[in-house]
């Protein structure tokens, strides 16, 4: 499923890619063009049957502000071998893997030119049998050869930033994926069906590697995570797990939801029922696969489901951007839709048994990397509910700062290097609201910038009584004489108003003075998304300027 945007944001965020291939692409760039998901994009081709020299070539009117790459070409293309393997002539299969990496290396090389390439992976149409029975036997079938190349070619390209393959077997899936004739009358090998459901899995790409992807499930409980109404049957009455098929399906549900979290994905409940009842059926239910622990956060009550889904996102320190809501009601989800767009809504089947599969199909998780970070995050936001709940019973303790250092915090800073690189990576293309510049750059990119002599990058974790909070700040400084420009300025929501904003600012204006700094500045570009960002800077102690 993808994501829909209003028509001012699909011409502002108009990314331009370029199209390389064996066959006649002009269908695919008019697709291109006129699909209505984000991210908007205009494709142009290199030119048919010109991969290799569009790959080589240093012409920079080729390449220039193209935001990626989408190789995509027939087996045929990449290896001589495979062509008389599909004519059924004996040949060396472990030649035809040479070529594959004779194909990858000026892949890896045009990367310097373009911030992505995504590549198809090889794929033949269902239709061919080649040796049918025998195909998959190594050293003979065509499908057994194919399998190997495609695996050669991700072996290459595995670990290089910036190049990601995509599965295009997925794109086959159709009623009718190839179009003979158009072959003949185009060089079109394929039909609009298979050319559409390829565009969506680019933007799919497109959008993580912006980072874009959905952070948070909220899910409904009474007929989406269970069978039944809990507070008319009692837990004990659910429909859940056991032999019942759909129960089964459910707790199936559950696990695609639970196997989420291993990703990076944060879930939370917001539903209409009584808290205790509904809380009590999560911890009692011998057939809930997720706990009271699974869930970063939840709003269960009778107030209304758009406000309690905007309290709860605040709560996360999250935009709503971030949200992807399940309820089984076409009533609450119209009600979702309405009055919060940025939320996505996906319609859920009538059939329960369903359930798992819609979530599996869904393209909006989609991120370039899974750090160890993302695998724990989880964990953060379980730890970061419960410092909200020690908050809000914090009545004697007193002061907001008298609060604070109960949770006895820590701030860890340390300079980029090969262990936190793909984190700070992260942090510098998701984060958007305490975020000075919202500059974006690639891991590699910013290692690179900061290696120049006068400049300093810092990496920041923090931790506290509740668990560890991870990677969660970046700041960087550029001496320029004898001021100090900070350039980026980066704090994760998970960590915002708990005083590790002037723990990083101590650090920077501390470093700055000892390289020789006499002027420390911050140059703030506003987006929509970052006036927290501006609120801090203008509280923090340093002289304002504004433009105006």
């Amino acid at each position: 499923m993808s994501v829909d945007f209003d028509a001012k944001m699909f011409e502002r965020d108009r990314d331009k890619i370029l199209i390389l291939s064996d066959f006649n692409t002009d269908i695919l760039a008019g697709l291109f063009a006129n699909d209505v998901n984000a991210p908007a994009v205009t494709a142009s081709s290199a030119g048919f049957s010109q991969v290799f020299t569009a790959l080589l070539s240093p012409d920079p009117a080729l390449w220039e502000h193209k935001r990626a790459a989408l190789i995509w070409v027939r087996p045929e293309a990449v290896s001589e071998v495979f062509s008389k393997a599909k004519l059924m002539e004996p040949v060396d299969h472990d030649t035809a893997l040479r070529e594959v990496e004779a194909f990858c290396d000026p892949i890896i090389a045009a990367r310097s030119r373009v911030p992505t390439i995504l590549i198809a992976t090889l794929h033949i149409p269902d239709e061919e049998r080649g040796y049918g029975l025998l195909d998959l036997q190594l050293g003979l079938g065509i499908r057994s050869l194919l399998a190997r190349m495609n695996q050669r070619m991700a072996e290459r390209l595995s670990g290089r930033k910036g190049l990601f393959l995509l599965e295009a077997a997925r794109w086959f899936a159709c009623a009718n994926p190839i179009n003979h004739k158009m072959w003949y009358l185009a060089k079109v090998p394929y039909s609009n069906d298979v050319f559409k459901a390829a565009i969506g899995e680019v933007k799919a790409a497109l959008r993580a590697v912006r980072g874009q992807a959905r952070k948070v499930v909220i899910c409904d409980l009474d007929e989406t995570l269970w069978g039944g109404i809990v507070g008319d049957l009692g837990w004990e009455n659910l429909r859940l797990g056991g032999h019942d098929p759909i129960g089964e399906a459910l707790a199936d549900f559950q696990r695609e939801l639970k196997a989420l979290t291993q990703r990076g994905i944060i879930l939370a409940i917001v539903s209409k029922n009584t808290e205790s009842v509904a809380l009590e059926a999560i911890e009692k239910h011998p057939e809930m696969v997720l706990r009271q622990n699974d869930f970063a956060g939840w709003r269960i009550n009778w107030n209304d489901k758009a406000q309690n889904i905007a309290d709860l996102m605040k709560d996360l320190n999250l935009g709503l951007e971030s949200a992807v809501f399940l309820d089984d009601n076409p009533a609450e989800r119209a009600r979702i839709a309405g009055a919060l767009p940025e939320v996505l809504v996906p319609d859920l089947p009538k059939d329960k048994m369903l359930y798992a599969s819609a979530l599996r199909r869904l393209d909006c998780f989609d991120s370039p990397t899974v750090s160890n970070e993302d695998r724990n995050r989880a964990a953060f936001y379980n730890a970061e509910r419960d410092r909200r709940i020690s908050l809000q019973r914090a009545d004697d303790v007193g002061s907001l700062d008298e609060w604070l250092r109960t949770l006895r915090i820590k701030v860890q800073a340390e300079p980029i290097n090969d262990l936190n690189r793909q984190r700070a990576g992260q942090l510098f293309n998701k984060t958007n609201q305490m975020n000075l510049t919202t500059r974006r750059m690639t891991d590699v990119e910013l290692e690179n910038w900061a290696n120049a002599d006068n400049r300093k990058l810092w990496t920041f974790r923090v931790s506290d009584k509740f668990g560890d909070s991870g990677l969660t700040g970046i700041a960087s400084v550029e001496m320029l004489g004898d001021e100090a420009l900070v350039t980026d300025y980066i704090l994760s929501c998970r960590v915002m108003g708990k005083r590790v904003e002037e723990a990083i600012i101590h650090q920077v204006a501390e470093s700055a003075r000892k390289l020789g700094a006499k002027k420390l500045i911050a140059i703030y570009k506003p987006t929509a998304k970052n006036e927290p960002s501006l609120a801090f800077w203008r509280g923090s102690g340093f002289e304002y300027e504004s433009e105006n």
